[in-house]
């Protein structure tokens, strides 16, 4: 236990400096966080409950193979932006943040980059799709609805991220998934296009974010970056560095979410729309860390090496074990009635699924953790290292196993891969160069 939860040693004292800052997150003002959240947290509920309204339509409504299609087109979207920005959305952020009079020229680099990168990932989800156990208008269907998500490469929510403005990325969360939930509404006579509606709405959705963006960065009057500072932007965005965070990125959605990609191959749309029944609430929960996560980002990217050692202190691991244990035994007891409510009594036999993702939650609450800090300090090699282990350690398990006993064997699957990647992180950090303070010697893992 104290291998997980006191990942480092490091001394609780604050100086003076510290004195005005988050407890549990050194460097960090409390007043500056707390608005952050606030400011991202209505778009991220917004989101939150247009996802889940529009899952809760399709079970609801029409059952668990178009609930089990939708949710393998939304996988697929994710893993298209997740190509899309290739390491380009952190690595960019991280710049805006720490070299704001530069922005333009990042701006101008990173988006060249990601409209190439669109382009290059469509035929490689166009050979996915052929593999998938489904019926020739259904493959038409995610093929559609994946190239309608190459829209998010013209979105600028990742430069709004780097300049703290929280309001605007939790726009750019939320529209996508209110639009498609607007027009499900408005198509749900029509029960044999239900799912086309689905792609009218990723297409406004998509277009609205990247018009309201780009009209929020031209109000910027972004200038043109000194000469001097060029080569550093050069640097930080060549291919050899970027690749590194966008195979990481790649892994850790690989490890989160891989299972249905699988299940759409290897079984049918019935356990591919079970499991996403039961993954959806679990994504639901998990947002009580996402809000903090993505607020504390742009300040975790300007610590020191003395804050960065603190933020993993045993205290700090604890309150999120703790919190994460907590969330998952109500999640556990009310398995039953949530999935009845939320999807109907066809789906209660995905209550054991549910039983079982459930207790991922504190194992993720440590996992986001540790992976956001270790991010934003620029430690993208030792990222990539543990999200590969636990990603190919998830996708073996599930080749072995999945044959034979479906969802389930996803599920039993993922929590095995979270210990993974956790014991994964907690070696990296032992002998981190970038968490050790210049003025102290290297912290040892506490074992």
């Amino acid at each position: 236990m104290r291998l997980f939860c006191g990942l480092l040693k490091g001394k609780d004292a604050q100086g003076p400096a510290e004195l005005n800052t988050v407890p549990n997150f050194p460097g960090v003002s409390p007043r500056r966080l707390f608005r952050s959240i606030l400011h991202l947290a209505p778009g991220e509920a917004l989101n939150r409950l247009c996802s889940v309204a529009i899952v809760v339509f399709l079970g609801h409504l029409y059952g668990v193979v178009v609930l089990g299609v939708y949710a393998l087109a939304a996988t697929i979207s994710q893993y298209l932006q997740t190509i899309i920005d290739f390491g380009l959305r952190h690595v960019g952020a991280r710049l805006v943040a720490q070299r704001p009079q530069s922005a333009n020229e990042i701006v101008r680099r990173v988006q060249r980059r990601r409209l190439t990168m669109a382009g290059a990932v469509l035929p490689f989800i166009l050979v996915y799709i052929f593999s998938v156990r489904l019926p020739a208008g259904m493959k038409v269907f995610l093929f559609v609805f994946s190239l309608s998500s190459t829209l998010y490469a013209a979105s600028l929510d990742w430069v709004a991220w780097g300049k703290g403005q929280l309001r605007l990325v939790g726009f750019a969360r939320a529209v996508v998934p209110l639009s498609i939930l607007v027009f499900l509404l408005l198509g749900r006579g029509n029960s044999g296009q239900v799912l086309w509606w689905a792609v009218a709405g990723n297409v406004v959705g998509y277009l609205l974010q990247a018009t309201v963006s780009w009209s929020w960065w031209t109000k910027q009057k972004p200038r043109e970056a000194a000469a001097e500072e060029l080569k550093a932007i050069s640097d930080s965005m060549a291919w050899r560095r970027t690749s590194i965070m966008g195979v990481a990125w790649l892994g850790n959605l690989a490890f989160n979410s891989i299972d249905m990609l699988m299940l759409g191959v290897m079984s049918n749309p019935q356990q591919v729309g079970l499991y996403s029944a039961a993954y959806r609430v679990l994504n639901q929960v998990l947002v009580t860390y996402y809000l903090l996560g993505q607020s504390l980002y742009p300040e975790l990217s300007r610590q020191s090496s003395a804050q960065r050692s603190r933020m993993l202190r045993a205290k700090v691991l604890l309150v999120l074990l703790g919190a994460g244990g907590m969330i998952a035994a109500v999640v556990s007891a009310l398995r039953r009635p949530v999935l009845a409510i939320l999807f109907g009594n066809q789906f209660l036999v995905a209550s054991p699924l549910l039983l079982l993702l459930a207790w991922a939650i504190p194992l993720d609450f440590l996992t986001s953790h540790l992976s956001n800090a270790y991010i934003a300090w620029g430690m993208e090699k030792k990222i990539l290292l543990c999200t590969i282990v636990a990603a190919a350690t998830n996708i073996i398990l599930n080749l072995i196993w999945i044959p034979a006993y479906g969802a389930t064997a996803t599920a039993v699957n993922t929590l095995i891969s979270y210990v993974i990647l956790l014991i994964a992180l907690a070696i990296v950090g032992r002998s981190a160069a970038e968490l050790v303070p210049e003025t102290q010697p290297q912290p040892e893992m506490v074992v």
